[in-house]
């Protein structure tokens, strides 16, 4: 029987919403994860940082997503569909990061999958676009698995980590999903 807990499950991941409640393990993986994640985000660690987080994935142009190890529960990482664009565009841009020491075990490769379907099924958005700062080689190759397509290079996209840094364009069309090969 599914975890209802969950808004869809996979072999070894599973993702589910993310929540106030979520504040203490969040932020408190995010501080062990900061030198992990640097220079490519910055995620919040204290509890107003988490609040205001989690305000903006409340709006309705937003979706938040936790990944789950499902044998263990643990908390893997993280995959928002944010600016999410209605009418006639039907995209969103996805952001994620996984918390050691889940990263490179497969949970974010598999989370991602569960969003892309989410995204291209209930949510009925027609493209995903992700931004990538160029030397962040872990990122790319989880797009590349998941059949994105490069379509650019945007000079000083994002204002992270106090600078403006340069960003590849991904993006994926909902007839690509059914194109690529499952790698999860």
């Amino acid at each position: 029987m599914p975890d209802v807990r969950y808004v869809a499950e996979g072999t070894r991941a599973a993702i589910r919403r993310t929540r106030r409640e979520d504040a203490a393990e969040f932020t408190r993986r995010a501080r062990e994860s900061m030198a992990f994640h640097r220079p490519w985000l910055t995620l919040p660690t204290t509890e107003p940082a988490f609040q205001h987080y989690i305000a903006q994935l409340e709006r309705e142009d937003r979706e938040g997503f936790l990944v789950h190890a499902r044998e263990t529960g643990e908390m893997a990482g993280f995959i928002n569909i944010n600016n999410i664009v209605r009418g006639a565009f039907q995209c969103g841009s996805i952001g994620y990061g996984a918390f050691p020491p889940a990263a490179g075990q497969g949970y974010m490769s598999e989370g991602l999958g569960l969003v892309l379907r989410h995204a291209f099924g209930p949510l009925g958005l027609h493209r995903v676009e992700v931004n990538i700062q160029p030397g962040n080689k872990a990122s790319i190759g989880l797009v590349k698995r998941h059949g994105f397509r490069l379509e650019g290079f945007s000079p000083d996209f994002l204002h992270i980590e106090g600078a403006w840094r340069d960003h590849e364009r991904w993006a994926m069309t909902s007839d690509m999903l059914d194109l690529r090969t499952d790698s999860e």
